[in-house]
């Protein structure tokens, strides 16, 4: 079973279009250079619909869909790709409003500018050699990987924990399912992008998913800390350790699982199709960093998983509880990230105050992405507050 599953995801990783003509990244610089000339044209005759479209097909069809901005991101740093695209941003912004036709022109020479910039260091990490493309192939899985890693072993141990094993399954077939749908959905995306053109349908798509994922997490996670109760918690060993789950709460672990896998998994393929099409000479170090990463990643997932098996039973469910928050508040910004990318959420970048980039956990420097992380942040903080209160309030009576 576990072989064939391996060889049918194999299958479909060789199905979609790989190592194609390799573009230097120049190359593609250049591409996004002309592609965002001939916006400025259109702009100056007056042709503003024009030219947002032309801008966004120099942003998804070019800077995405040939990998520079993966790229970017992976190999230079997360800070310069998310500059680049508030520059791509503001030049759509500036158009729409209809400014000086300067102001236009002097926003692109500074687009440009970061490009070229991030172009020669990345240059100068492929004259390093074959380890230039063995590193993000590594990262990149490894760096997504454990997001999904992450929850589905906090649901794996619980699901043991409470004496509900037989619903592994649940978790371990929808996990299947979202890693087949990631590869079926990478490569619609694909198919679509070469007879239509790129767009932000991917983003949006993902932004969704994500989402949607961050809100089962919040539930998880508030419903798990409220076990955390001396009461509560009593009432749930004896009521709910040795019985069964109800098989909505299967579900919805379930669905959480697949949210996980698939947002990820997705991701993974995409970024591993546009690696393979920019990697030259290197395929090989792609396939040993995939390799690599896929290593890194079991022992990872062995390390957590039995590792959790430890943990005396309250302060696990206390410290799943919180680990599943995190990583909604991470969801949750990496989810407005997307559609920003979009172009369905405005992007007001923070100025004067120094937040970091930080893909890992969901952090960009937008008011934005950092507003409905406050805001999670301040109900988890009520959500507290009132459980201690009514525990209190409990005591009392007793």
């Amino acid at each position: 079973m576990k072989k064939g599953i391996i060889l049918l995801l194999a299958l479909f990783f060789l199905a979609l279009p790989s190592a194609q003509a390799a573009p230097k990244w120049e190359q593609v610089a250049g591409h996004i250079q002309e592609t965002m000339k001939e916006a400025l044209q259109l702009y100056d005759a007056g042709d503003r619909e024009g030219a947002k479209k032309v801008v966004n097909d120099a942003y998804y069809g070019v800077y995405e869909k040939d990998g520079l901005e993966k790229a970017i991101r992976t190999t230079v740093a997360v800070k310069n790709a998310n500059l680049t695209e508030y520059q791509f941003y503001r030049i759509k912004k500036l158009i729409n409003e209809g400014a000086d036709s300067a102001e236009v022109h002097a926003a692109n020479d500074v687009l440009a500018e970061m490009i070229n910039d991030d172009v020669k260091s990345l240059e100068g990490h492929a004259a390093q050699g074959g380890w230039a493309s063995f590193w993000p192939a590594f990262l990149i899985l490894v760096r997504e990987g454990i997001e999904a890693i992450l929850v589905l072993a906090a649901i794996i141990a619980y699901l043991q924990k409470s004496g509900n094993v037989k619903y592994l399954d649940v978790v371990y077939n929808s996990s299947i399912a979202a890693i087949i749908f990631s590869f079926v959905t990478a490569y619609v995306f694909n198919l679509l992008t070469k007879q239509f053109g790129a767009g932000a349908n991917q983003e949006i798509v993902e932004g969704i998913t994500v989402l949607v994922a961050a809100a089962v997490l919040l539930s998880v996670s508030f419903w798990m800390g409220g076990k955390t109760n001396a009461k509560a918690w009593e009432a749930y060993i004896q009521g709910m350790v040795k019985a069964s789950l109800s098989s909505g709460k299967a579900k919805a672990l379930g669905f959480a699982a697949f949210l996980a896998v698939y947002r990820e998994g997705a991701e993974v393929v995409l970024f591993y199709q546009a690696l393979f099409n920019s990697a030259a000479g290197d395929v090989e170090m792609i396939w040993l960093g995939f390799l690599a990463g896929c290593v890194a990643l079991a022992i990872i997932f062995a390390l957590i998983r039995y590792g959790t098996l430890r943990i005396p039973l309250r302060p696990f469910f206390i410290g799943t509880s919180i680990f599943m928050f995190i990583l909604a508040i991470s969801f949750a910004g990496s989810g407005i990230g997307e559609l920003q990318e979009g172009g369905i959420v405005s992007m007001t970048p923070v100025e004067g105050i120094p937040v970091p980039s930080i893909d890992l956990l969901g952090i960009y420097p937008t008011y934005e992405t950092l507003a409905i992380q406050v805001f999670l942040l301040c109900a988890a903080a009520g959500t507290v507050y009132y459980r201690k209160y009514q525990s209190k309030a409990l005591e009392k009576t007793i």
